[in-house]
């Protein structure tokens, strides 16, 4: 327990550093805006091209993992759903509905690569690769306000997504980069974990968690407690090693995406009590993930 802590801590530590330079040293959002770009569309995807590139899969095993970290989530997404029932405001309702399966990549890769090395960030970043676009037609859809067109263009043209499936192809047609241009990924890369993690610090904001703090908690606890418990349970019967569990249990156990933020207010959403969301998960999970790697250790 003790060992899983000191790991997570120094990320989680720089997500409040992150905080700490927004409010009391003057670093206002264009400077984090800009700096948002930089790691969605240039520094993340170099890590994951140059990770999955890289890596050694055997597939029969990530195939398992693969089943195991979608099937979790796809009981999320219909449990998510499942809050109408409750008749919530719908603009809330609706913008709030992607907080129960929607995940923070960032802090994701970055975990895994603290915690399981190169390995582990080619196996997330598979299982990313086929749920990022799975949480984005679920998000948008719940918003009721996407073009097919757009959402195909914005699926197909995601750096992340394409970085991805890049990596995935070179790797399986035996193609490795020259040590130049790898080397230059790999720092690239390496550079771009504390910087997202500062970034999502940065867009911290708790304001109007009370108005809706019923439906909140019930997303919450979807995707921090029953989400990863479920995921853990598809790792154990269907018997996966103690990497793979770990790496599907710590998907299932991130804090909702900052981007739910993003995407709720451009497709006109209720977009206040999704950054609120965004803060409470991104909060608790410092105390919920040691505990859901433990237990996926065992």
């Amino acid at each position: 327990m003790t060992t899983t802590i000191l790991l997570i801590l120094p990320d989680f530590a720089l997500i409040l550093l992150g905080l700490l330079l927004a409010r009391g040293f003057g670093y206002d959002r264009g400077f984090w805006n800009g700096a948002e770009k930089l790691v969605y569309y240039l520094m993340f995807p170099g890590l994951l091209f140059i990770s999955i590139n890289s890596a050694q899969f055997t597939l029969s095993g990530e195939a398992k993992a693969l089943g195991a970290a979608v099937a979790a989530f796809l009981c999320a997404v219909a449990l998510g759903f499942a809050a109408r029932v409750a008749r919530p405001p719908a603009d809330v309702y609706a913008s709030c509905v992607q907080t129960a399966f929607r995940y923070n990549s960032y802090v994701g890769l970055a975990l895994a690569q603290s915690l399981l090395g190169a390995s582990g960030v080619a196996l997330l970043a598979l299982i990313l690769a086929v749920c990022v676009p799975l949480a984005n037609v679920f998000a948008v859809y719940a918003l009721a306000r996407h073009r097919k067109t757009g959402l195909a263009r914005e699926l197909a043209t995601n750096p992340l997504i394409v970085a991805t499936v890049a990596g995935l192809a070179t790797n399986l047609l035996g193609w490795k980069m020259p040590a130049l241009a790898a080397g230059f990924l790999a720092k690239l890369g390496t550079a771009s974990v504390p910087l997202a993690l500062m970034c999502i610090g940065a867009g911290l904001t708790l304001s109007g968690i009370h108005a809706h703090r019923g439906l909140i908690a019930y997303f919450s606890t979807v995707k921090l407690a029953v989400f990863p418990a479920l995921a853990l349970a598809f790792a154990k019967l269907i018997g996966l090693g103690p990497l793979q569990t770990q790496l599907v249990v710590l998907f299932a156990a991130l804090p909702t995406a900052s981007t739910s933020y993003v995407l709720a207010a451009r497709l006109g959403g209720n977009a206040a009590p999704v950054a609120a969301t965004v803060t409470a998960q991104t909060l608790a999970s410092m105390a919920t993930m040691p505990l859901w790697i433990l237990l996926a250790a065992r």
